[in-house]
C-alpha cells in the first residue's frame, strides 16, 4: 500500500498530528509483525473496532490492532504497545481496554516513543511533539521532559520484560549522566 495524504482541517493543534494515510500501512504492519500482532486496515468512514476512544482513534483486539488512514500514528503505535507489554496469555484477552496499572500505561507510552524511530517518517521527536499536540499530560510538562528525565520506571518496566527501552541500550538504573 502506498502513503496517501490525511489533511484533517481545524484550528486545534491536535489536526496537525501525522496520520496513518501518511506513512502507509506497510511499515506499521512489518513493525508490528515482530511483535506477533497484525494490523488491519479499515476502511474510511467505517467505526474502527475496538477503539477505546473511538473516532479516529486506533483500537486493539487480541492480537490485532485496527486503524485507518485518518488514526494519529501516536495512537496506532500507543494500543500495540499496549498489546507488546503484556505477557502473551493476557493479549488473547484483551478487547478495547488493556491497561492493567500506571505502570502499563507508563511502559506503553514509552515504548511507542522508542518504536517511532522504527517507522520511516516518523522518530521519536515527532511522535512526542504529536503526543503534546494530542494532549498526553505529564508533570514535567512535555512528553520530551518525561521521557528524558522521568521515565526511568518505564525503562525498568521494559527491560525486564526483554523489550526496548533505549534507543541506545544505556543502563536506566545507571547513574552515569552525558
Amino acid at each position: 500500500m502506498t502513503a496517501v495524504a490525511v489533511t484533517v482541517t481545524g484550528s486545534d493543534p491536535a489536526d496537525a498530528v501525522l496520520r496513518v494515510g501518511g506513512i502507509g500501512f506497510d511499515a506499521p504492519r512489518s513493525l508490528l509483525a515482530r511483535y506477533g500482532l497484525s494490523l488491519v486496515a479499515v476502511d474510511e468512514g467505517k467505526p474502527i473496532p475496538g477503539s477505546f476512544w473511538g473516532d479516529t482513534e486506533a483500537g486493539i483486539i487480541g492480537t490485532t490492532v485496527y486503524a485507518r488512514a485518518d488514526t494519529p500514528v501516536h495512537s496506532l503505535l500507543h494500543e500495540a504497545c499496549h498489546l507488546i507489554v503484556l505477557p502473551a496469555e493476557k493479549r488473547a484477552l484483551v478487547h478495547t481496554d488493556a491497561t492493567d496499572s500506571i505502570e502499563e500505561e507508563d511502559a506503553t507510552c514509552y515504548l511507542q516513543i522508542v518504536l517511532a524511530d522504527q517507522l520511516p517518517g516518523v522518530g521519536s521527536v515527532r511522535l512526542m511533539e504529536d503526543m503534546d499536540r494530542w494532549g498526553y499530560t505529564y508533570r514535567l510538562g512535555s512528553t520530551r521532559a518525561w521521557f528524558e528525565q522521568d521515565a526511568t520506571e518505564a525503562q525498568i518496566f521494559l527491560r525486564a520484560r526483554g523489550l526496548p527501552w533505549s534507543a541506545d541500550r544505556r543502563d536506566p538504573s545507571s547513574s552515569v549522566s552525558t
